[in-house]
């Protein structure tokens, strides 16, 4: 049995801020962002849209595209929803803190009666982690079928946009796939599906991108007053040691586990952190450059949502055919990192 994508989708905010408009209000510009980061502009979401908003609209995304492309039998997507058996959310940014899940909220907001529910705390790498989650439930039993994997985040909410160093790497959006299990062969001609996946983790580094206010280590207490909301705190040259270390490592450790040369592979997608780290990795590599997809230039980075969306593109793009060859590389807070070696 194989488990294949089915279908994606993507959602983001409207509104678009570019390295201008936050030149306006910090001390820096466009060129400084762009020849250190590769970010040009991010989507930042309202007051009134939380990571459930994106995340839904990024699931109706994929299903509608499953609708439209005859990858099933349902007709509508609201029939699709209530076949899907599990729904896996990564995200960082959750509605609430703690409970409820951002994933049952989504379960209830598409109607999908007969999907168990769950979020995934694994930051950048939590799209990476919960395909293979999604995968795992699915292999047990024979009545499982059909798996919704989603990155929703609003970053924008955990920034201190008084800090130049960190406020003009981040963004708002969503991406979700469809994935279902099928017949196909996983090994010789006509393979299909996730092939491969690596999760590590270095939770030694774990003060170098953290969020340090709420939770059981540093909890709320009544009379606390603040003057900023939680922030995302970073370290950004570890951070970057690190990422390119685990990118480059994951890289190799899955083309050598599964025999097979970059020139394989049709796509690599990496997380979009910062496109120094994969220029970085790709000189590291001596890979071409042309094999990474990159959009960072006009999402920044959207955290689990960054490797979905990539996706989306692609494969709305028409860039992504059947039995094409796809590695996805994650890394971030925790630290976490991992990789999926997809046929498409």
């Amino acid at each position: 049995m194989a488990f294949e994508i089915k279908a994606t989708g993507r959602a983001v905010p409207q509104r678009r801020v570019s390295n201008e408009e936050l030149a306006k209000k910090i001390d820096t510009n466009d060129e400084w962002i762009y020849s250190h980061t590769g970010i040009k502009a991010r989507r930042i979401a309202d007051a009134e849209t939380a990571s459930s908003d994106l995340g839904v609209k990024a699931a109706w995304n994929a299903l509608e595209m499953a609708i439209e492309r005859g990858v099933c039998t349902e007709k509508t997507p609201e029939e699709l929803a209530a076949t899907i058996d599990m729904i896996v959310v990564a995200t960082t940014t959750p509605d609430f803190y703690g409970c409820p899940s951002t994933a049952c909220l989504i379960q209830n907001k598409l109607g999908a009666k007969n999907a168990g529910a769950m979020d995934i705390s694994a930051a950048c790498s939590g799209f990476i982690y919960g395909l293979e989650t999604a995968a795992g439930f699915l292999s047990v039993g024979t009545e499982r079928k059909r798996c919704l994997v989603i990155g929703c985040e609003i970053l924008s909410r955990f920034i201190d946009w008084n800090d130049r160093r960190t406020c003009v790497l981040f963004g708002d959006g969503a991406g979700a796939v469809l994935l279902e299990k099928t017949s196909a062969p996983t090994e010789g001609i006509g393979r299909r599906g996730l092939l491969r996946t690596i999760l590590r983790a270095d939770g030694a580094g774990s003060e170098n991108l953290i969020i340090k206010k709420g939770g059981s280590r540093n909890a709320y207490r009544a009379g606390d007053v603040f003057e900023f909301a939680p922030f995302i705190e970073m370290n950004g040259r570890a951070v970057y040691n690190f990422a390119v270390r685990a990118m480059t490592e994951i890289i190799k450790d899955l083309l050598e586990a599964e025999r097979l040369s970059i020139d394989e592979l049709r796509w690599i997608t990496p997380h979009q952190a910062n496109a120094r780290i994969v220029q970085a990795a790709t000189k590291r590599l001596n890979f071409p450059s042309e094999k990474f997809f990159i959009n960072i230039d006009e999402y920044a980075n959207t955290s689990a949502a960054s490797i979905p969306i990539a996706l989306d593109e692609l494969n709305r793009g028409e860039r992504l055919k059947s039995g094409d060859l796809v590695m996805c590389v994650g890394f971030g807070a925790g630290l976490t990192y991992g990789g999926n070696l997809i046929v498409w």
